[in-house]
């Protein structure tokens, strides 16, 4: 498989050209990348408009993903916003279009709500156990459509979650298609799903759009994503470029296309093989914590998921003793503990894994206290979401806000999901909540 981006950069930088263009590095190593480091010069295409090198790497990720796909260097957060942007063109409702959501939505669903003025109704799971988890099935969503009066733009998950649960998005994507609405998968922890066997990739399971951040598991510097759309999506090219060109920055990082381009001959030579020894790796790992006595949780195949408060710890704590073993997790909090793997991962990344965990023992159930029923309460909206963005806020310590009204959200990232959306009222609950997961103050609206 051809490197076009890659090629054409190697090919600049090895040419000994006088560079009096952008950036002010003029190609002098001070990292080391600088020399590759270039902007849109004659030959290098153009992203938001490519019909050069990019429209050719981007047509082998197409082939590779069974889908359309465009390549973005501001992450998912680019890629979600522009999904929304297409949907909400199409929408019937010439204002102010209606998305129906599962909860457990990333900021940057709310901020591009904001921008484009959307409307939300959000997806609940029966029985709510973490901010980052929303189980929603199939039959939930039909349920949620049929009781609908005005047809929502669109359908839109988050799967796989930062917890690794993955929704049912082949039946989803059935119950959606059935009515002509589109499903949006935020997809951004699974573009490795598509290199399983079966396929588990939202667009092979029948979702509209999605967008994969690239650079979580795949071997993709940081902010490299795609945004994919199915063979059948009712958007042609110009209309897909001209929608994320609202949002996108007109000087798109060569160093992250170029990884995007060598990424399409890693996953080209062999990437499935690999893909299945490091599952299986993991799974050993798994199998040892088994018999530790510490079982994880039933997640996709990449991530390891402890839920750390059964065995006596905090996710906190369990991190704090992987360090002493050189290993940083992706994520903890009091309940859970995350690890996310991928073929890059070494032998002895495994094993210290296993002599940390082999040097601990369960102890006694530890009650996290999380508010269940608090994530469960009723919400009060006041404003839209755009309204609360863009009103006038300030910041509040969180005992002094309630009653107040929920401005931007506050929001660690990872994982980045909302414990209260803007435009909502924050109550009792909302404040235990908040409390729970270590945040002290919150922007209210003025």
């Amino acid at each position: 498989m051809r490197t076009p981006i890659v090629d054409f950069v190697k090919a600049y930088a090895d040419a000994d050209v006088s560079r009096f263009h952008m950036p002010g590095h003029k190609g002098r190593a001070m990292l080391g990348c600088e020399p590759y480091d270039i902007t849109e010069i004659k030959g290098a295409d153009v992203l938001s408009d490519a019909d050069g090198v990019i429209a050719e790497s981007e047509a082998y990720a197409s082939a590779l993903f069974g889908a359309r796909s465009f390549y973005s260097t501001e992450g998912s957060t680019l890629c979600i916003k522009t999904m929304l942007a297409l949907v909400a063109s199409e929408s019937k409702r010439q204002t102010r279009p209606l998305i129906l959501a599962a909860r457990n939505v990333h900021k940057a669903f709310v901020y591009a709500c904001a921008l484009l003025d959307l409307r939300v109704e959000w997806l609940d799971p029966a029985t709510p156990a973490h901010l980052c988890a929303c189980p929603i099935t199939a039959r939930d969503v039909e349920k949620a459509l049929d009781a609908m009066q005005e047809k929502p733009a669109a359908v839109y998950l988050t799967s796989p979650d930062y917890l690794g649960n993955l929704a049912d998005v082949e039946g989803i994507a059935k119950v959606c298609r059935a009515r002509s609405i589109p499903l949006l998968i935020d997809n951004a922890h699974g573009a490795y799903l598509r290199f399983l066997e079966p396929s588990q990739h939202p667009i092979s399971l029948g979702a509209t759009m999605c967008c994969d951040s690239a650079h979580k598991t795949l071997p993709v510097l940081t902010g490299g994503a795609y945004l994919h759309l199915s063979p059948d999506a009712p958007f042609d090219a110009q209309t897909v470029r001209r929608r994320m060109a609202l949002f996108a920055s007109t000087s798109p990082s060569y160093l992250i296309l170029q990884s995007l381009d060598l990424c399409n001959r890693y996953l080209s030579e062999n990437y499935p093989a690999r893909l299945s020894a490091c599952i299986e790796r993991l799974e050993k790992v798994k199998r040892m914590l088994v018999a530790c006595g510490f079982p994880s949780e039933q997640t996709e195949p990449l991530k390891l998921v402890l839920h750390a408060s059964r065995f006596g710890y905090t996710g906190e704590e369990l991190a704090e003793h992987l360090r002493q073993y050189a290993v940083e997790a992706e994520f903890a909090d009091r309940e859970y503990l995350v690890l996310m793997a991928t073929p890059e991962t070494r032998e002895e990344d495994f094993a210290r894994v296993e002599r940390a965990f082999g040097a601990l023992s369960p102890r006694t159930v530890l009650n996290a206290g999380f508010p269940t029923d608090a994530l469960a309460a009723e919400r009060e909206v006041c404003l839209s979401i755009r309204e609360a963005v863009m009103s006038p806020s300030e910041s509040v310590a969180i005992d002094s806000a309630i009653g107040r009204v929920c401005a931007s959200p506050t929001v660690s990232c990872p994982p980045a999901v909302p414990v209260v959306i803007s435009g909502e009222r924050i109550t009792e609950n909302t404040v235990r909540l908040l409390q729970y997961y270590g945040i002290h103050s919150v922007e209210v609206v003025k």
